[in-house]
């Protein structure tokens, strides 16, 4: 009231002095005193137009202690004792779950939580987009303060539910070495997902890879930080969008960067190992994907790892995530927990007594939110009334979390459109990006001249082409896959190709395991019986064919995410599973020409098959449209021109073997090679490229100036292709020992037949630094070798000085 009697008081002071009519005053009075109710009435919280820090303090300080909780909090599994028969949102029971409102909901487009979507298919983009704005709605118009809820869905290689784009696993996508195709394939699975009101993505992976006998392998971008750090950055802006705003534009969705750090490289290969790596391996190796993602993007969410690190669970981690993440790295998003994570600091680690120690812990090291059941911060109300932890601690945690929803707009329309999504979801763009991927993802790792295959004449004697293998006849995805609506196998793909120019023979050859179905914890090897019954069919089959194409590798099942002791998907060998190199041995013995196609998450060790087979095409995952694409490079329509981001050992002994490995390591073996089978970088082509020697702008620099160097690439052959110029450098002489070869720079070019181009690469004072003995990071004087080639070892050098 007083506030209403000074607004009248002044407004009428001020017409007295300028002469208006008593009307126009008593009019001009009436609006001033119902701005001034309304402003009293309208929190400011709700006033899209204020800054974003003032509303977020505005709304935190009118929550109480079990609202803010709430906020902290996920449900996933717990979605169905909120929805009836039908699995639609049943909004007495929601009010009476949750009184006090929910901060986030785990993976809306499934239907009733964890479990295989083929065992209880998810919801299709209507079905989600109809749960999604009911729960919205109840949230903004049913709980005291209106404030909305945050989804998070998997997105990995395609967003992950049903009718989604499905692109080439991670592992795929890097071997296209080409970050401007990873940003536009990111900006499709971000606009996929936010199109069915979902704001939070739970990806990119930016662990860098070091142990293939780990089952997470195929979700990473390979076992180089730069690499990694190149598809990470590109991966962030097709996601959030490019640079460093701070608000989320529409068609786009936040990226979570995980899993912060050491995840890569487990002790014995086995998920959620320890990782023995000391402070400089972290430095060197692990953290730069992270530090470049965030210094060069909007990044606005990190998840931890699952993997102690010095004896410390990265959820307990106050070093990794309080020092590193926010005090050097200068992060200022949400740090959101891995599924079930805080419960391992009792349940795996060991390191809490309780669930409410777990929470405590994880609290005080900076996760600021519990996936995917909230479980443990569900306890934070207790323990804040026990003193056990303060509540200004919640508030920190809390306030980020507001702060992404503030910043994805959801406080003014937190709903979706199914019309507009159903147009944009897996429309024709999509799939076109889906098919372009998947051809530039494949590796060509040998060819004696067999490729390309001569497609048949129309009218001319038909030749015949065996198509055989375990992977021939069905799209394997990968993990954390989706489910497009329609996938093209290889064998529809060569089938699609050729027409009736030619006879195609078709013979499965071995089964790998009994079922292909990621989620499904149990794993049965097929039967070698029965698989050596298949191999005698697919020889007889064979027998009447002119060329044989060969899909070897893994299934969904033999390569995955080992998530619990129930759920295993590390190995102890690399070697094709089953009876695979026999299915190989009895068609190869046929004397007819034979092609492998790799389709696999991991490295396989195929030192016989290296050696014997004609041609090896390596896949990896290709999503939805890979037959199509090994159709096209098996026929010569593309010409193969990617390279391999890992390298290939040629037995388990080997691991971890990296190609940036330190001077003392690698002296070698009894009665085996220390080579890889293919190193690092290495991809072959149907063109032949000349790459001269680097020249550079000057042979001596400062430490804090930068150097160009140029080297001209020629194709000479008589087809066009792809050839990507790779920049390596090695300090001749430092104060701690270094890796013996570092990527630095990259790029893929494509030249007509005959076309010769100079690329030039500016390496700066981040190419040369290195921590020293202090850990400090520093460029110390001294003679660099710049390399440059085609893969990591067929490399021509010339020398930099660097001067103080």
């Amino acid at each position: 009231m007083k506030s209403q009697k000074w607004t009248y008081w002044a407004t009428t002071a001020a017409l007295v002095c300028l002469s208006v009519s008593p009307a126009q005053a008593a009019a001009e009075a009436v609006a001033a005193t119902t701005a001034a109710k309304s402003a009293v009435q309208t929190p400011l919280y709700k006033d899209a137009s204020a800054p974003i820090e003032r509303r977020v303090e505005d709304l935190l300080a009118r929550m109480t202690l079990e609202e803010k909780v709430a906020q902290l909090q996920t449900i996933w599994s717990e979605k169905k004792e909120i929805f009836d028969a039908k699995s639609e949102l049943d909004p007495a029971k929601l009010t009476a779950r949750y009184p006090n409102g929910i901060g986030q909901i785990a993976r809306p487009s499934d239907r009733v939580g964890e479990g295989s979507p083929r065992q209880v298919p998810g919801r299709d983009v209507a079905a989600t987009i109809r749960l999604v704005n009911d729960l919205q709605r109840h949230a903004m118009t049913k709980t005291r303060l209106g404030i909305p809820i945050l989804f998070h869905e998997e997105g990995l290689h395609g967003y992950a539910a049903i009718g989604a784009t499905s692109f080439p696993q991670s592992i795929a996508m890097a071997s296209t070495w080409d970050p401007d195709l990873i940003r536009e394939t990111n900006v499709v699975i971000g606009r996929e997902i936010r199109a069915r009101g979902v704001t939070l993505a739970l990806t990119p992976v930016v662990d860098v890879a070091r142990d293939a006998r780990w089952g997470r392998f195929e979700e990473t971008f390979g076992e180089d930080p730069y690499l990694v750090g190149e598809m990470g950055v590109a991966a962030v802006e097709g996601l959030q969008g490019t640079g460093k705003a701070r608000t989320l534009a529409p068609g786009k969705v936040f990226a979570t960067l995980k899993h912060l750090t050491g995840h890569g490289q487990p002790e014995s290969g086995t998920n959620v190992g320890p990782a023995s790596i000391s402070e400089r391996a972290l430095r060197e190796y692990f953290f730069p994907p992270f530090e470049q993602v965030i210094n060069r993007t909007g990044i606005s969410a990190v998840m931890p790892s699952y993997n102690e690190i010095d004896g410390r669970p990265s959820h307990a981690n106050t070093w990794l995530l309080g020092d590193v993440l926010r005090g050097e790295w200068k992060f200022n998003g949400v740090a959101v927990s891995d599924y079930g994570a805080i419960d391992d600091l009792k349940n795996l680690h060991g390191l809490a007594a309780t669930f409410d120690d777990a929470a405590i812990l994880a609290m005080k090291a900076g996760v600021d939110s519990d996936l995917p059941s909230g479980t443990n911060y569900a306890n934070l109300i207790k323990l804040v009334r026990e003193k056990r932890i303060s509540e200004a601690q919640v508030d920190v945690a809390v306030r980020r979390m507001l702060d992404l929803k503030f910043r994805a707009g959801m406080f003014e329309n937190p709903y979706a459109d199914a019309k507009s999504a159903i147009a944009l979801t897996n429309n024709a763009e999509a799939r076109a990006l889906a098919l372009k991927v998947a051809q530039r993802s494949i590796t060509l790792l040998k060819n004696d001249g067999t490729l390309p295959l001569a497609m048949p004449k129309a009218g001319g004697t038909k030749p015949s082409i065996a198509v055989i293998g375990p992977s021939a006849a069905v799209a394997r995805l990968g993990g954390y896959y989706g489910q497009p609506p329609v996938t093209i196998s290889i064998l529809d793909g060569i089938k699609a190709k050729v027409g009736s120019r030619a006879n195609i023979l078709f013979a499965q050859g071995v089964k790998i395991t009994e079922g292909d179905d990621w989620w499904e914890d149990k794993v049965t090897l097929a039967d070698p019986a029965e698989n050596r019954k298949r191999i005698a069919e697919a020889v007889a089959i064979a027998r009447n064919a002119d060329q044989i194409v060969l899909t070897l590798g893994d299934t969904e099942q033999t390569s995955r995410e080992a998530w619990a002791k129930s759920h295993m998907g590390d190995r102890d060998s690399l070697d094709l599973v089953g009876e695979q190199q026999e299915l190989f041995d009895a068609l190869k013995a046929l004397g007819k020409p034979v092609t492998v196609v790799l389709i696999n998450g991991r490295p396989p060790t195929i030192t016989k098959i290296a050696g014997e087979a004609n041609a090896i095409l390596e896949g990896w995952y290709l999503g939805e449209q890979g037959g199509n694409a090994v159709a096209d490079v098996l026929f010569g329509d593309i010409n193969p021109g990617g390279k391999l981001p890992v390298t290939f050992p040629r037995s388990v002994g080997q691991l971890p073997h990296t190609y940036n490995h330190k001077p003392s390591a690698r002296r070698g073996y009894l009665f085996t090679e220390a080579t890889p089978l293919y190193p690092f970088g290495y991809g072959l082509s149907y063109s032949k490229f000349e790459i001269a020697a680097p020249t550079l702008s000057s042979a001596k620099i400062a430490k804090d100036g930068s150097v160009t160097v140029s080297v001209a690439v020629k194709n000479v052959s008589g087809r066009a292709g792809d050839e990507t110029v790779q920049v390596y450098i090695r300090d001749k002489i430092s104060s701690v020992t270094r890796s013996v070869i570092d990527l630095k720079a990259f790029k893929r070019v494509t030249l007509a037949a005959g076309e010769e181009k100079t690329l030039s690469f500016t390496l700066g004072r981040e190419a040369f630094q290195m921590w020293n003995d202090k850990m400090q990071r520093v460029v110390e004087p001294g003679d660099f070798d710049i390399m440059v080639g085609p893969n990591s070892v067929d490399l021509k050098t010339v020398t930099l000085t660097v001067s103080e």
